[in-house]
């Protein structure tokens, strides 16, 4: 569960991948209003990365637009940070990295 996004998480590993369903914790989050406009489908992509901070300096610099303007908490001791659709034609893509311990 992600409590700041509002949404429960469910994780089904594929090969190398993983494919993440959401679901909406109430009304008003930004995942139960895609739905209710849009229906199911896909929502966004994500891709891990390591150095995440510095992907984010260089997607700043670049003009590329985010979501937040740095790496958030995520699902499954993840940093995370979403592009926003206008800067990836048309489709949220959302960056993540493993929190070091």
């Amino acid at each position: 569960m992600v409590e700041r996004e509002g949404v429960t998480t469910h994780f089904f590993n594929v090969s190398e991948s993983a494919i993440e369903i959401l679901e909406p914790l109430s009304e008003d989050t930004s995942v139960a209003k895609f739905l209710s406009k849009r229906g199911p489908g896909l929502h966004h992509l994500a891709l891990e990365v390591e150095g995440l901070d510095e992907y984010v300096q260089k997607l700043k610099a670049a003009g590329i637009t985010l979501l937040n303007d740095e790496p958030q908490p995520g699902a499954h001791g993840m940093r995370i940070v979403f592009i926003h659709p206008k800067s990836t034609g048309g489709v949220l893509l959302e960056l993540c990295e493993k929190i070091k311990t």
